[in-house]
């Protein structure tokens, strides 16, 4: 008598597996997780199969809609403070600022920092972006967001990004940014 479990795995079928309301949630040759339909079900209710629509689709929309959000305040050398308003347009589902609109965020404030002790000769290439969500800023909270180089040498800058509350000065996001600089090519 053979033994189920000695098997290839190769010659065995994956089995779709059926969620609790009856809907199966794999089709033949993919893997499925009992949690799959509940996944599927969050995933819709958040708009991820909404279509595109046509005026995000524009070239560079992307800068366009961050530039939106962040105010310049001050530009110093090896230093930039902007500050931020917390629209429903950058909300996540659970109401706080999106994570990815943070990074984003940092990541310009980091650029536009390490361009103030970077000369126009060299690129800069990020490395690295350590991201820190220590608290949430909901909607409408004015942020102050504080980007200051940390090192430069003559290969890499470390620029630390700060976020914080502007009525009381209260930390929610940092992130460290390392540039690595290369003079650019003359061909």
């Amino acid at each position: 008598m053979a033994n189920p479990s000695s098997a290839s795995p190769a010659s065995r079928e994956p089995q779709a597996l059926s969620s609790s309301d009856g809907a199966t949630t794999a089709k033949p040759g993919e893997r499925s997780t009992p949690y799959a339909s509940n996944v599927m079900r969050f995933l819709e209710s958040v708009g991820i199969s909404n279509p595109i629509p046509e005026n995000y689709s524009s070239e560079d929309f992307y800068s366009d809609f961050l530039c939106n959000h962040l105010k310049t305040d001050a530009v110093l050398r090896g230093h930039i403070t902007c500050f931020t308003t917390v629209k429903p347009t950058i909300l996540n589902s659970m109401g706080g600022l999106h994570g990815g609109v943070i990074a984003a965020i940092s990541e310009r404030v980091a650029i536009a920092t390490a361009r103030t002790v970077v000369g126009e000769d060299k690129e800069l290439f990020l490395g690295e972006l350590a991201m820190s969500y220590l608290s949430s800023a909901t909607i409408n909270a004015e942020l102050i967001v504080d980007g200051s180089v940390v090192r430069t040498g003559r290969n890499t800058t470390v620029v630390a990004v700060e976020f914080k509350m502007r009525k009381t000065g209260k930390l929610v996001h940092s992130s460290r940014a390392t540039f690595y600089n290369s003079p650019i090519a003359k061909l």
